[in-house]
């Protein structure tokens, strides 16, 4: 009955997550899927937290194209991500201060910024850019990395603690 529930969890979270993103698609730099998962991998832990990563990362690009880039870029952070969340869940067991919510947001912006900082590295090294065009493709992801910061800052936020009070009361 255990490994059922955490196939059902497993499942339920990264449907949760493929819908989100597929929902925010059309809007620039909005994106849930960082306070989600976040709140995921702290309320249910590493285990968790990384199966979900792994199968979110490899769904969603079957759902918006398979690029090696984007697959390498995905599993590495989104576990990465998972991997730190899902251990900091661990270690700030019990009631969110808010000096512990204030942590969880900065780190989050931490992440965010790392993800495009990896698809910087990970893109220009695979695609084999040299000078202007792996400065040109560095500038351009600023216009990603702003908007997604802001929103990472509103949403970790805003929603972490609700989030994380729903998943711990659901407990699926």
């Amino acid at each position: 009955m255990k490994e059922t529930k955490f196939i059902v969890r497993v499942a339920m979270s990264v449907a949760l997550l493929i819908a989100v993103q597929m929902a925010l698609t059309a809007i620039n730099g909005v994106e849930l899927v960082t306070v989600i998962l976040l709140s995921i991998s702290f309320c249910y832990g590493v285990r968790t937290g990384l199966t979900v990563a792994t199968a979110f990362s490899l769904l969603r690009c079957l759902y918006f194209g398979v690029y090696v880039n984007i697959i390498v870029l995905y599993l590495i952070y989104y576990n990465l991500f998972a991997l730190f969340f899902g251990w900091l869940g661990k270690r700030f067991s019990g009631d969110i201060t808010w000096t512990r919510q204030a942590f969880i947001v900065a780190a989050a912006v931490v992440f965010t910024i790392l993800f495009t900082l990896l698809d910087n590295t990970i893109t220009v090294l695979m695609f084999g850019f040299r000078g202007n065009a792996a400065k040109v493709y560095f500038l351009q992801s600023l216009t990603a990395v702003v908007p997604q910061t802001i929103c990472t800052v509103v949403s970790v936020s805003l929603l972490f603690i609700p989030l994380t009070k729903v998943i711990r009361r659901i407990n699926f």
